[in-house]
This record gives structure tokens, C-alpha cells and sequence, in this order.
């Protein structure tokens, strides 16, 4: 499988190809360190939280394919001590020599400066002190910040700094006002103001000139000092907060209350802003806040009920603490699981890996075209379709299970097989093979390499491949069809791995060979071990050519059959060459494109030359009669078609064509609405039944009286092009 490892700044990421899930976190840190030059001593390594310690596997930290694992950059110990006359800026811990940079102070003295916490100064007011940090809060923000104490003075008069402002037309007494003077954070007194009027007040009008001068004397006035923006007269605060009382009439707020459940009224029980147990607002002194969801609870509201407030710093509700046994901290050992505690994997040193680590990584999608009981080839699968794992094996549908050789229902038969060489006795003959059943081995410890250590019964897979042979099912001697044609198709997978006893097999990943017969099966002693197995003799019957033979081999090339790789798969994307390339040729070029062999990739094709270039799809007479009976579709018919000299990608085409928009799937019983849209009726009428009588595509109104009517043309016509697939839905 492949792993990325992202810079916990997020500024680099590298991906890590072919690693194993048995692989120890000391062969991770050599990896690391070949791709971010940081050596391994030097590495915290995190995943999920956890922070991977040596002595593990990725396999104990749950690391899955394409997990990303983050990568922080320690101190490097070996780098000299820094200098107070300069900065030390190096490579983090590398390999190389650091780099020193010395960069100059800058300032009146040449000597080096030094913490502003040495010089705290005690002004003998307040709790703090002069050059202590501290948290501040913006108030107009709302936000915390860390700030460092300037100056600290003592309050004048008992005066604080005004912040009600003067209303425009309200009216005030001379010594009731104040201005705030931005450049010496000064509070100055209105006086010798002239009147406008003959009553002893003032009006805050912009055609008025209000004279300021300082509190302090004569000798702080401010000649010629006018005030040109009314808001910037307050009113004169009293020091502390004033009390609300009743002679300063109702009260009124100015901020919509903080909750919306009970309005901020103190008689209503709220489980948002009180209790969240019981919604009491009572004793809010015996409250405590979750510091998670920030709910608050009684303390003795709890379960169980606490006897005080807790003193720690934290605290959090039974809803959002996590078990303290659960957490791996840094330099811990790693708590196994009950479940993985009783793997084979615990408990032995074995190192060998299957598939390098994608044997059971999980399919990332399904094929839904076709059930899973689905007999003969998929739709859109030629033969000769070759995939670099047994997933994507999986994901397209042609094989599903991801480890197991044969895939199928001991009271229904056998849908696939893959050819893997796994008995040495096996014979291959390219349009027929001899194969051997599952069973019989000892499952303790690694089950993939255990020793056959019983014999095998005609049971399971054995029984389902045996129901494939058109011939009496006998457990006993085993049977042989008369007409062997005329069996149940089983797909048939050739696996790189049966290279060593097949010629047949592909050098590299997992290709699809076509549909096989069960000609007969019986018992014997199997020649390596010597206890008894079932064996099956499967014999060729399909249109398509072999893909070894000269026109499977020409077929695969007009039709661009290449080795597929997963999505993401750092092979894919840096173009590595494929086996059987030369060493020079790996490293100056890259793989062959598309344009080299391929030629639907490298043209347009046309209906004149698509017969030399791509093999087009053929369209059955009952097809091609039923596409014009499908008049409400046929401009989509139109631009279906014009995708036949494509080949197999017709069917993706048509498949995408006639999706429905609801459940993004092939449409079953469709309706082709008055807006030319093919929806499933299924989908339609939960549509209905939510009170949305519109088209999904498009919100073309229906109606609310509309009928129904499914296409039985269409429906007709994708189970001719997609057999099978109607029997899922």
C-alpha cells in the first residue's frame, strides 16, 4: 500500500509507496528520512493523534491506505549552542552542516538585549506590574490577546474616560461633559463654552465651537483647541458601575439576550444556559462549565454527584471526558485492543506480508451494475482488462472477494475464480486448466501459509464450483458433463503469482481471461502433501480472443487495455515503467503514453477509420430497433451513439447517460418525465411523498396529479446492454 507524510505545517507532503503494514516505525523513519533529509533521531512521527513510537508496526496504529501520518522536525542536538550576539538560524536536524546566518541588533547600543521580564517595575499601585504580560481583551473585537503593561497611573478626580457619547439636539449642564483628546489620553471638562441660548446649557450642534481646556490649571489650557466632530463629546462617568435602580425608569436592552431558548428570563428552567440536567438556574455558585461543550451542570445534578467544585483547570462532563485509559501519551506503550490482542500478528515474529498491505485495505467504491451474484462477463470488462491489485479486481465487480479464490454460494454455484498457482501439481494449458479446491489446511497462526493437514470435502466453495458442471452433484466420485457447454460461465482471473507454473499468467497484476466451463471435477491424492483434494478441469467458451494469442494481443492494443492502477497510486501518476524495460530507459524517459501505441488516444476518431483504430461497439438488430422505438429519448440516443467507435467506454458513456439524478445509479423502471429527464419511479415517488412535485433534474413542475408511466423501452433496452443488473434493484 502507499502512506503520506505531511510537514505538520502542512507545507511539505511526500508519499511513501509499496510499505507494508507490518513494517515497524524504525523502517518508516529510514523512509522519512531518504525523502525529508531528517534524520530519525530527530523525527515525532503522529497519527491519529498518536504519536508512533519504535518497537511497533504500522499495523498496531491502525495505519490504512493512504493515511496521512504527520512529520515534526525536533531540535537537531548535535548543532552548536547559539551565541548571545546572534541569531542562529539552521537546517532542522539534517544531515548536512547547519547554516548560520548572523544577523545584526539593531538599536542605540551595541550591547546584546535581554528579556523585558528582567525588568519588571513595581509603580506601588495596582496588581501588576510595569512589563508583565498579561491577557487583554478587545472590546470592540471581543477577542483575547497577550499585551505587556506600558505605564500605570492613578484615576484624577474620580473620573473615568467617558464613553456615552453626546446624542445630536440633547442638552447638558457645562460641567457634564468631557472629551476624549486621543493624543495625551486625557479627559478635559466643557467650560467657558459659549451659550447658544439664554439657558444654562449647551446644544451638540455641529454650527457650535466648543473651547477646551485642561483640568489641571492655566498653565495646561490649549489655546485655539476646537472641536469639530460632535461625537467626540461624552458624558462624565462616575468611577465603578452604576446600580440599576428603579428611578431611572424601565430598564431596556440595548443586546438581544445570550439565549434563545428562554430569552434570558431568570423564572424560565433553560437546559441551554443553565443546568443541563435539570434547567434550574438556582445556585449558580454550585454550577460547573464543561470546558468542551461548554454546558454547565449542578454538581449535584451529576452522576455520580460531586461533593465541591473541582479545582482543576479543566473539567469536563461525562458526555464529552474521554477514558483516561484509552490515551497513548508520547513514550507510552501502545494499549492493544482485545480484538487485535488475540491476532495472529500479537504473537508472532513472522515478517511476511501479503500484497504488500493491500490485500484488505477495503474497496473505496462498489460495482453496482451488476448484483453480486451475477453470472458470465461484466458489462464494460473485455477481456484482457488487466488491474495491479486484487481490490480494484474487486471494485470492478469480476472477482469480489479480495483474498479468497472463489467466489460463490455452496446451494448456487460458483460466479469466479482466480488463478493464482497456488498448488504446485496444477496444470495450465491457456484454454483449459486443471484447479484445486479450497480447504484442508491448519488455519492456526498465519492462515495464508498453512500447512495442508487434512483432506479436503466437497463443502463450500468446493460444492459451489462442483454446481457449475452441468452434471449430477455426486461428494463421493465426483461427475463429468456430457455437455460441458452448457455449464454455468465462471469468470476466470489469471494472477501474476501463477507466473511460476503458467506462461499464461501476466507478468505483472491480475488480468481478466474470459469465461471457463467446469468440464468434470473428482477426488485425488494430491502428489506434494499427500492428502486428498478436489480438482476441477475448466475449459475456454468465450467470443472474445485469448489475450496471449495474436488477436488478443492486437485487440488489447486498439482497445488501450493497460495495467490499471488505483486512484491516487503514486505509480500512476510519476509514470514508473512497467517490467521488462530497460534500466536505461527507466531512467530517462518516462512510461508510454497513451499517444504512442494507442490511437483512439491520439486522434479524434471518425466513423470512417475507427474500424483500423478502436474496435467499435456492435449493436444487436433487437437493439438497434428498440433505440428508435425510444422516441421521448432519442437526441440522448443521438449523443449516445456517437460514442460506439469508443468500444467498451460506450457502455460508461451510456451508463452516465442514464443515471438517475436521486440515487446516482443506472435507472430502474424509468420515467421519462414531460422535461425529457429519466428518473427511477422509486425515486419519483419518495420525491412525491415529501411534497416536491418537480422534476430532480431540472425543477420542472409535474404537477401534483401527475401519473406515473414507466419506459418499458428503455428498460428493455439497459437490460439488454447491463444483464443482470435489474436483479439488484
Amino acid at each position: 500500500m502507499w502512506i503520506q507524510v505531511r510537514t505538520i505545517d502542512g507545507s511539505q507532503t511526500r508519499t511513501i509507496e509499496d510499505v507494508s503494514r507490518k513494517a515497524t516505525i524504525e523502517e518508516l523513519r529510514e523512509r522519512v528520512w531518504a525523502l525529508f533529509d531528517v534524520r530519525p533521531e530527530c523525527q515525532r512521527l503522529f497519527y491519529r493523534g498518536k504519536q508512533l513510537e519504535n518497537g511497533y508496526t504500522l499495523f498496531d496504529y491502525d495505519v490504512g491506505l493512504n493515511d496521512i501520518i504527520q512529520l515534526l522536525v525536533r531540535p537537531d542536538p548535535d548543532l552548536p549552542s547559539t551565541s548571545k550576539q546572534t541569531d542562529v538560524q539552521a537546517k532542522p536536524c539534517s544531515n548536512s552542516p547547519p547554516k548560520v546566518k548572523k544577523t545584526p541588533r539593531v538599536g542605540p547600543s551595541s550591547q546584546p538585549s535581554t528579556s523585558t521580564r528582567d525588568f519588571l517595575i513595581d509603580p506601588g499601585i495596582g496588581l501588576y506590574k510595569v512589563n508583565e504580560l498579561v491577557d487583554a481583551r478587545d472590546v470592540a473585537l471581543g477577542a483575547w490577546f497577550e499585551a505587556r503593561i506600558r505605564s500605570v497611573t492613578r484615576a484624577s478626580d474620580g473620573h473615568s474616560r467617558g464613553k456615552t457619547p453626546l446624542k445630536n439636539g440633547s442638552s447638558c449642564k457645562r460641567t457634564n461633559g468631557s472629551v476624549n483628546h486621543n493624543s495625551k489620553e486625557n479627559t478635559k471638562k466643557l467650560d467657558n463654552v459659549p451659550s447658544t441660548s439664554n439657558s444654562d446649557s449647551v446644544a451638540a450642534d455641529e454650527d457650535v465651537i466648543y473651547h477646551i481646556e485642561y483640568d489641571e490649571g492655566s498653565e495646561g489650557k490649549l489655546n485655539d483647541c476646537q472641536i469639530r466632530f460632535i461625537n467626540e463629546i461624552f458624558k462624565i462617568e462616575k468611577p465603578g458601575a452604576h446600580p440599576l435602580s428603579l428611578a431611572d425608569g424601565k430598564f431596556l436592552r440595548k443586546n438581544d439576550p445570550e439565549c434563545d431558548s428562554c430569552g434570558g428570563d431568570p423564572n424560565k428552567k433553560c437546559r441551554s444556559c443553565s443546568c443541563h440536567v435539570c434547567g434550574g438556574k438556582q445556585e449558580p455558585n454550585m454550577q460547573v462549565l464543561c470546558d468542551e461543550c461548554n454546558m454547565a451542570y449542578h454538581i449535584y445534578c451529576l452522576n455520580p454527584p460531586l461533593d465541591k467544585v473541582p479545582e482543576e483547570e479543566y473539567w469536563y462532563c461525562p458526555s464529552c471526558k474521554t477514558d483516561s485509559s484509552e490515551v497513548v501519551k508520547a513514550g507510552e506503550r501502545l494499549k492493544m485492543s482485545k480484538k487485535k490482542a488475540k491476532m495472529p500478528s500479537a504473537s508472532t515474529e513472522s515478517r511476511r506480508d501479503w500484497g504488500r498491505g493491500m490485500a484488505c485495505v477495503g474497496r473505496t467504491r462498489e460495482c453496482t451494475i451488476v448484483p453480486s451474484n451475477h453470472y458470465g462477463p461484466i458489462p464494460g470488462v473485455p477481456v484482457g482488462s488487466t488491474w495491479r491489485f486484487r481490490v480494484q479486481v474487486s471494485e470492478a465487480g469480476v472477482h469480489r472477494p479480495h483474498v479468497g479464490g472463489i467466489h460463490g454460494r455452496s446451494n448456487d454455484g460458483a460466479y469466479s475464480l482466480v488463478l493464482a498457482g497456488g498448488f504446485a501439481d496444477e496444470v495450465d494449458r491457456g484454454d483449459e486448466f486443471t484447479y484445486t479446491g479450497s480447504g484442508g489446511k491448519n488455519l492456526a497462526g498465519n492462515k495464508r501459509i498453512g500447512a495442508p493437514s487434512a483432506d479436503q470435502t466437497l463443502t463450500n466453495m468446493n460444492r459451489a464450483l462442483a454446481l457449475n458442471c452441468d452434471a449430477p452433484l455426486d461428494d463421493k466420485i465426483g461427475a463429468e458433463s456430457r455437455n460441458w457447454r452448457a455449464g454455468k460461465p465462471v469468470r476466470v482471473i489469471r494472477s501474476f503469482k501463477g507466473r511460476k507454473i503458467s506462461k499464461y499468467a501476466p507478468e505483472e497484476g491480475n488480468r481478466y481471461d474470459g469465461i471457463y466451463k467446469v468440464v468434470k471435477y473428482w477426488p485425488e491424492i494430491s502428489s506434494s502433501h499427500g492428502f486428498l483434494v478436489w480438482r476441477y478441469l475448466l475449459r475456454r467458451d468465450d467470443v472474445e480472443p485469448a489475450p496471449w494469442t495474436s488477436e488478443g494481443i492486437e485487440r488489447s492494443r486498439r482497445l488501450c487495455l493497460r495495467l490499471q492502477y488505483p486512484v491516487g497510486y503514486p505509480s500512476d501518476k510519476e509514470g514508473k515503467k512497467t517490467k521488462g524495460q530497460s534500466k536505461k530507459a527507466r531512467g530517462t524517459s518516462k512510461r508510454p503514453s497513451a499517444d504512442d501505441d494507442c490511437p483512439s488516444a491520439s486522434k479524434v476518431l471518425k466513423p470512417s477509420d475507427s474500424a483500423e483504430a478502436v474496435e467499435a461497439f456492435q449493436l444487436t438488430p433487437q437493439q438497434q430497433h428498440l433505440i428508435r422505438e425510444d422516441h421521448q429519448n432519442q437526441k440522448l440516443w443521438d449523443e449516445v451513439l456517437a460514442s460506439l467507435v469508443e468500444g467498451p467506454n460506450f457502455l460508461k458513456k451510456l451508463e452516465q447517460s442514464f443515471m438517475c439524478v436521486c440515487c446516482q445509479e443506472l435507472v430502474y423502471q424509468p420515467v421519462t418525465t414531460d422535461c425529457l429527464h429519466n428518473v427511477c419511479k422509486d425515486c419519483l415517488q419518495r420525491s412525491f411523498k415529501a411534497q416536491v412535485f418537480s422534476c430532480p433534474a431540472c425543477r420542472h413542475d409535474l404537477g401534483q396529479n401527475y401519473i406515473m408511466i414507466p419506459n418499458a423501452v428503455l428498460q428493455t433496452l439497459l437490460d439488454l446492454f447491463f444483464p443482470g443488473y435489474s436483479k439488484g434493484r
